[in-house]
């Protein structure tokens, strides 16, 4: 209000605030998205070698924020340490999982392998439930919060000012830090090329020496290592964690996996990223109650029209 009558805005006033709306809004889900992308990478990773949905995948990154709050509050260590100790951590429960739950099943049919997945999720659920608690725990303060402006619109804009806090940029730098060099292992060094053979042809890899075991158990290691970092960053994010929390992030990572192609790392980051912007727009523009809906509709969209995934190629089969 100015002077007792209300502020109208120009068409151009208008367009200007919408467009500010629009970036600020993208700027927060490219942070949320870039957390998706660490954890559908991990999806698409172990799809691609062992053709497994790990649907316990989500709750590893429920551990791996679980381990950065403890590794925070009981050592009071920095950012770096307890992400580092979060993605080691991680990783040896990957394959700690990926050998004794889902090896000896490798032979077995694809439902008793899913069905042991789903099985595995419930009891990190239930173990932290009864070691830690049930409850909504405050994630510690790493960073201590700061806005910079990086444009401002004038005092004529209801929203005035386009800002990134330093917590955003250690989000995206962290994630988009990790995804390059994950597609570094996988294109450039040894192990990547023999996943890369393993995912291709299991039985010719082996009979070129390639140990196919201990690919399998890298492979988890390295994708529950970026699930374990996401858990980290989404603790300094927003930050509240619970037993629970995996749950639905881990179906939304899934859907970003699928959305950019199961078992193509690329599709996963840019999935990943489509839906943290998609499920920031949702909440921004007043429709929260359909924020979770969002990732199943893009779901059922891409099943129906594109089933193969953005990046993916539908590939005939021989029967």
């Amino acid at each position: 209000m100015a002077g007792g009558c209300p502020r109208h805005f120009t068409n151009s006033q208008q367009e200007g605030r919408e467009n500010l709306l629009f970036l600020q809004q993208l700027i927060n889900g490219l942070q949320l998205g870039s957390i998706y992308a660490l954890i559908a990478l991990g999806y698409t990773m172990v799809y691609g070698i062992v053709r497994l949905i790990n649907f316990a995948h989500g709750d590893i990154y429920m551990i791996g924020a679980y381990t950065g709050y403890m590794i925070a509050t009981r050592l009071n260590w920095p950012f770096l340490p307890c992400l580092f100790a979060a993605m080691v951590f991680c990783a040896v429960l990957g394959m700690t999982i990926e050998k004794i739950a889902y090896r000896p099943l490798r032979s077995a049919p694809r439902i008793a392998t899913l069905t042991t997945a789903i099985g595995v999720s419930l009891l990190l659920q239930n173990l932290v439930r009864y070691f830690i608690g049930p409850n909504y725990i405050p994630f510690p303060e790493l960073f201590k919060r700061q806005s910079y402006v990086i444009y401002s619109a004038g005092s004529g804009l209801g929203l005035r000012t386009l800002t990134v806090s330093n917590i955003q940029i250690i989000v995206l730098v962290t994630a988009l830090t990790l995804m390059f060099l994950l597609q570094f292992i996988v294109r450039k060094t040894k192990t990547g090329k023999a996943m890369r053979a393993v995912s291709f042809d299991k039985d010719a890899a082996r009979l070129m020496g390639i140990d196919v075991d201990r690919i399998i158990t890298i492979t988890f290691a390295i994708g529950s290592s970026l699930a374990g970092a996401a858990g980290v960053l989404v603790g300094i994010a927003y930050p509240r964690i619970d037993p629970g929390m995996g749950v639905l992030a881990g179906l939304k990572a899934f859907v970003a996996a699928v959305l950019g192609g199961v078992g193509i790392i690329p599709g996963a980051m840019f999935g990943g990223l489509v839906m943290g912007s998609a499920e920031t727009m949702v909440l921004a523009y007043g429709k929260s109650t359909y924020r979770d809906a969002i990732a199943f509709t893009i779901l059922i969209l891409i099943l129906l029209f594109k089933p193969a995934g953005l990046f993916g190629k539908s590939v005939s089969e021989k029967v």
